[in-house]
């Protein structure tokens, strides 16, 4: 890999894009140590942007920083992963009771343009952008409820789950997505109002969702 001729900024954001890029293409799993030197060394900068690079990592739950250990990858236990995804149900269940009668159509709107866009996504197999998208979707839920708080508390427990898809799901080994069929019916659940329906597709779709990761 070539050395950049770039200032410090762009040489950090050099490093971030290519540890990223390692992350989601699955070359580095899950609790693997990111020596600085030698990544430094491979890429061909000072050991600065590497720094710099990892502690931008670790603000996004993917890297782990500790004073006179270094820096590795998260490797988050089954129970970890349990507690986040029984979180993750109660907070979008309540999102869906706030927002069923609140949602507007221009919300709606949104959502059924992110189906679209996360669709054409998936058939590029592009993980990062793919799980921004399926952020997106449920933080239009949540905004719909118009509670700032709860858009907070959901946003952050979906980027801790995201986390951990990135390690361990593997849905871009099949030629189809039942996230998106799923994503459709709750919109045509919120089109109805109908409470309890959207809720039972959610919880179906989060349960689904648990069950896709593939944890050693």
């Amino acid at each position: 890999m070539n050395n950049p001729q770039v200032n410090y900024e762009t040489a950090a954001e050099y490093v971030y894009r290519a540890i990223k890029k390692d992350i989601f293409t699955k070359k580095l799993k899950a609790g693997q140590r990111l020596p600085e030197a030698a990544i430094a060394k491979e890429l061909q900068v000072s050991r600065t942007p590497v720094r710099e690079a990892l502690r931008k990592l670790a603000n996004e739950g993917l890297v782990i920083i500790t004073p006179n250990a270094g820096a590795r990858l998260v490797s988050p236990s089954l129970q970890e992963i349990n507690d986040a995804f029984e979180l993750r149900n109660y907070l979008e269940q309540l999102a869906i009771a706030k927002a069923i009668h609140k949602i507007t159509p221009l919300q709606i709107c949104r959502l059924e343009e992110a189906i679209e866009e996360e669709e054409r996504i998936f058939e590029r197999k592009d993980l990062e952008d793919y799980l921004r998208i399926n952020i997106q979707f449920h933080h239009i839920i949540a905004e719909a409820t118009g509670n700032s708080l709860l858009v907070e508390y959901v946003d952050n427990v979906l980027s801790r789950i995201y986390v951990f898809m990135v390690f361990y799901e593997s849905f871009f080994d099949f030629d189809t997505n039942p996230s998106l069929d799923e994503h459709r019916e709750l919109v045509k659940a919120f089109k109805l109002r109908d409470k309890k329906l959207a809720q039972k597709l959610m919880e179906h779709h989060i349960l689904h969702s648990a069950e896709a990761l593939k944890v050693e």
